[in-house]
């Protein structure tokens, strides 16, 4: 494993942006029922496996945290992150009633965010994490997946 390079002067570094996100979400789980920072830990994993840089772990990290309302838009905005991370969280965060479409173009159009959603998608299509959902659960979000699989242009697990 390479060592994570210091944050710039005034920068969270990885270890506090880590720190931060499992505040957040603490008390949070996801549909299985795990402790919600047992996702976020994946897909950070997943990011820095796929050879993502300290940004993008760092928005790994964050990815659900405004979604979810973890974190506010204020917040993100505040943070003492560099502005390339914020962006990334700020793509990877479905707005209400948003289309696919429209989201799966920002991710696109956002420097580094293809990287951390693949690395969310692949975690939340994890065949193991699935298989303790319900059957009309599991298909519905297999399926979902799998359609923003598509639009972004990414092979299908």
């Amino acid at each position: 494993m390479t060592e994570t390079p210091p944050a710039a002067p005034g920068l969270l570094t990885l270890a506090e942006v880590e720190a931060t996100a499992r505040t957040a979400h603490e008390g949070q789980t996801d549909k299985a029922g795990r402790p919600y920072a047992e996702h976020l830990a994946a897909v950070a994993d997943g990011v820095r496996a796929r050879g993502g840089d300290a940004e993008q772990i760092a928005a790994a990290w964050l990815h659900d945290a405004v979604e979810d309302a973890a974190l506010s838009r204020a917040w993100l905005a505040g943070a003492a992150l560099t502005p390339r991370t914020k962006a990334i969280v700020d793509a990877v965060t479905k707005r209400p009633g948003e289309a696919p479409a429209a989201y799966a173009r920002r991710i696109l159009d956002t420097p580094g965010a293809l990287l951390v959603k693949e690395a969310d998608l692949a975690h939340n299509a994890d065949a193991k994490r699935l298989a303790v959902l319900d059957e009309p659960t599991r298909k519905r979000l297999t399926e979902k997946y799998a359609h923003l699989r598509a639009l972004l242009g990414l092979p299908q697990s």
